[in-house]
């Protein structure tokens, strides 16, 4: 049974930082491309950061300089550290996985709400 769980979401002020976290459980963690997407009301779901197994990342224009993704392949765990958070970026957080084998998403967490407050 897979299982993406995030943590860390929460309300911060603009300006502020958040860090999320995602454990994943049933897959082969270093098989797998392991991402941030987001959702805010309204609006469909757009891809923050993108970590390969070998590091490479990947991140929307909208949050370079200000979002880190990480990821510790040894505790399963994929990390986004969030930065200088403005109100847009307000939304659910949602942790995805990928088979370095496919383009779509395989699994999805259950999301986690941050909202940034000005």
């Amino acid at each position: 049974q897979v299982q993406l769980v995030e943590s860390g979401g929460g309300l911060v002020q603009a300006g502020g930082s958040l860090r999320l976290s995602c454990a994943a459980s049933g897959i082969i963690f270093n098989f797998n491309v392991m991402g941030w997407y987001r959702q805010a009301p309204g609006k469909q779901r757009e891809l923050v950061a993108a970590m390969t197994p070998g590091g490479s990342t990947n991140y929307a224009d909208s949050v370079k300089g200000r979002f880190t993704i990480s990821r510790d392949n040894a505790k399963n765990t994929v990390y986004l550290q969030m930065n200088s958070l403005k109100p847009e970026d307000t939304a659910v957080y949602y942790c995805s996985a990928r088979r370095l084998t496919t383009s779509t998403t395989d699994y999805w967490g259950q999301g986690t709400q941050v909202t940034v407050s000005s």
